[in-house]
């Protein structure tokens, strides 16, 4: 990242405004600031774009290019969201570049299998789960990006509806919509699990 450095940036305990200042030093050039923001922010934003495209590569890439961008664009961050919300938009964003660019809808593999629970759990117990997962991987291929990124705001990450539609720069209302549609859909191509 070009910049000039600054004096090394302490970590500091509270993200809120803390975060806001370390802001304000790395649109400043202060690297060690950027750096201390991109170390609290990564995990969370990399589990978001996980979820969202199906994909740890892909998710990597996303988040890193977010990342990227919020170093050439924080002289524009004018701190009228937190910096933590700015990323999220900036991310999901992203992400939902990524989706509408793919083909046809690709199947989510970040679920994985489920994990092998005690030894007392029979093989057809395991297969049963697996296909359940995989099943719920295409379910949420099906779904439009915009359903996809509104229902794991919600459901997944536990998110307001003000602050998704803030991230994904809709109203609440459509935002609402857009969950409700998901769920049905979910609940439609999963209904053999219940």
């Amino acid at each position: 990242m070009a910049g000039s450095r600054t004096q090394s940036t302490p970590e500091v305990g509270r993200a809120g405004t803390d975060d806001d200042l370390l802001a304000v030093r790395a649109a400043e050039g202060d690297e060690d600031a950027f750096a201390l923001l991109v170390r609290r922010h990564a995990p969370t934003l990399l589990r978001l774009a996980t979820s969202l495209l199906g994909s740890r590569a892909e998710a990597e890439d996303a988040v890193q290019d977010a990342f990227l961008s919020a170093w050439r664009r924080l002289p524009e961050f004018q701190g009228r969201s937190a910096f933590g919300t700015w990323m999220y938009r900036i991310v999901t964003n992203r992400c939902l570049n990524v989706l509408r660019a793919r083909r046809p809808v690709t199947p989510l593999d970040a679920a994985g299998d489920p994990p092998a629970a005690e030894h007392t759990v029979s093989p057809a117990r395991i297969a049963e789960a697996r296909d359940a997962v995989r099943e719920l991987r295409e379910a949420l291929g099906r779904l439009s990006p915009e359903q996809r990124a509104c229902w794991v705001l919600r459901e997944l990450d536990g998110r307001s509806y003000e602050f998704i539609a803030d991230t994904v720069g809709i109203s609440q209302d459509a935002v609402r919509a857009r969950v409700f549609r998901a769920r049905r859909c979910l609940t439609q191509a999963l209904g053999a699990w219940r």
